[in-house]
């Protein structure tokens, strides 16, 4: 029999590199994503409020779609355990529907390109949550102990960011590098489809490794009651662990985060181009200093966890991040940044670069440990591991408003009549600073609502310590009780003794 995965806190390394390996497929297809906008936009000619508003519905059916998801990977009962075999389907389809949407058919209408994108990038979102939702649900169960889940996430969180700069890296260097025919390459239309082929491998090779790795854990990990509940007791079920307040925190947070990353998301790219007039191959280096940001969050939040507890050490990762972030574009609109192409501009974005992933990833990876504690909190409280809902439930609000934000980047764009097509360099001065200046405040108040909310969140050290002793009394109770029932069965009595 496979030995528990935490005894004394300790995951073993291995675990903790395959498990985490399998997020390279959400970094890298995160990467991509964000030029989505850019390619649909300024390379197929769709108006940007058009392409923008079908990422919004994307991510609005993804968010309903990840509870459904998590329910029934939380119920399942097959000999591969109850995440794993959604894990292996999830990649061939994956892959399929990720080809198509970056290979849209020539001289289609702009409302014909729509529901092609639209189609496609669902698609693709809801596959690859088939294998995230169940692939997250596995760290409360891998990792019970209260720092060493942390710990754990770290490795999900940087092999997340790995898969993210390997991707950017190959697309910047390789299939949308500078050339003469093309000086800025993420304009290079061409180069998008093999781009896209190289990330579906990666992230078909990420998820089956990953689940192969951890498969043979399954005999360790927890098994549901075999049960048939009604649709009126499942729905109870639901809202009683989603009613759980510290998890009402959490998605409260989330709501804003998710306005402020669907703004960010779709305009990240245009500060890039436009603002600061960043080639390929500069943001190539940003990348690669980004992935040694993602490094060192990995260090820095289990430390930061146990040193000021985890809600005091992510709000202030989170704030550190912010300004960070925001600090650079507010300088040039003082005037106080070096000219676009310099080589001081450069150093300044990669050493903004460093610190705001260093912080940031930190901040959440944190989070991600929180929203583990809640599943023993509702255990204990409920008497169900819930991993699967609780995981992706928490991404629920944050996508649908983190969708409908999706919006918010094409409107300002259309606000400040952003030219569509528009060459680097020749983008009229006014526009620029108008984006900046609808950007800053917007992300600003967005992010602190956040950070504001997370302060209400209560489970601690202690609480979690309480939480698993309830847990060890109920199970050992129900199976005193089992064996108590078992010795007073008529199957059970000594041959003549009375039944």
């Amino acid at each position: 029999m496979t030995p528990p995965l935490a005894a004394g806190g300790h995951v073993p390394q291995s675990t903790k590199l395959l498990y985490g390996l399998g997020s390279v497929a959400y970094g890298a297809k995160g990467q991509l994503l964000g030029l989505l906008l850019l390619f649909y936009n300024q390379l197929m000619g769709m108006p940007a409020a058009l392409v923008s508003l079908a990422l919004a519905i994307s991510l609005t059916i993804d968010a309903i779609w990840d509870p459904l998801v998590g329910q029934v990977s939380d119920n399942l009962r097959t000999p591969w355990g109850r995440r794993h075999p959604l894990m292996y389907a999830s990649a061939l389809p994956l892959a399929i529907s990720w080809l198509l949407l970056w290979h849209p058919p020539a001289g289609w209408s702009h409302e014909a390109l729509f529901v092609y994108l639209l189609v496609m990038v669902v698609a693709a979102r809801m596959f690859i949550s088939l294998y995230e939702v169940p692939s997250s649900a596995l760290a409360p169960e891998l990792a019970p102990d209260y720092h060493a889940r942390t710990t754990l996430l770290s490795y999900r969180y940087l092999f997340g960011t790995l898969g993210a700069a390997v991707a950017s890296m190959m697309g910047f260097m390789v299939f949308l590098k500078d050339s003469p025919e093309h000086p800025t390459g993420q304009l290079n239309q061409a180069g998008y489809f093999p781009y896209a082929a190289v990330v579906a491998a990666m992230m078909v090779a990420s998820i089956l490794v990953s689940a192969a790795g951890t498969h043979s854990r399954i005999k360790a990990l927890h098994k549901p009651p075999e049960r048939k509940a009604s649709f009126k007791t499942l729905a109870a079920e639901v809202s009683s662990t989603l009613s759980n307040r510290n998890f009402l925190v959490i998605l409260l947070a989330g709501v804003f985060a998710g306005m402020a990353n669907g703004l960010g998301g779709g305009l990240n790219i245009y500060f890039a181009t436009y603002y600061w007039g960043l080639t390929s191959k500069a943001l190539f280096l940003l990348v690669l200093v980004g992935l040694v940001g993602s490094f060192l969050s990995a260090a820095i939040a289990p430390v930061a966890s146990r040193r000021w507890g985890k809600k005091n050490a992510c709000i202030g990762l989170f704030i550190g991040g912010l300004t960070a972030t925001v600090l650079p574009i507010i300088l040039r609109l003082v005037g106080l940044m070096p000219e676009n192409g310099t080589t001081a501009l450069l150093v300044i974005l990669a050493a903004e670069r460093l610190v705001s992933a260093t912080l940031g990833i930190g901040g959440y990876i944190i989070v991600a440990s929180m929203v583990a504690d809640i599943v023993e909190e509702t255990q204990a409280r409920t008497g169900r591991r819930s991993e699967g809902l609780l995981m992706s439930a928490d991404s629920l609000l944050n996508k649908v408003v983190g969708g409908i934000a999706t919006i918010l980047p094409g409107i300002i764009l259309a606000m400040i009549a952003f030219p569509d097509k528009a060459k680097p360099g020749l983008v009229d001065a006014e526009i620029l600073r108008n984006l900046a200046l609808a950007y800053i405040p917007a992300a600003t108040i967005l992010n602190m609502i956040a950070i504001a909310c997370l302060r209400l969140y209560r489970i601690d050290a202690g609480a979690h310590e309480r939480n698993l002793s309830t847990i060890q009394e109920a199970a050992a109770l129900a199976e005193t009780t089992a064996e108590a029932d078992l010795a007073g069965s008529p199957t059970s009595a000594t041959p003549g003794t009375p039944g």
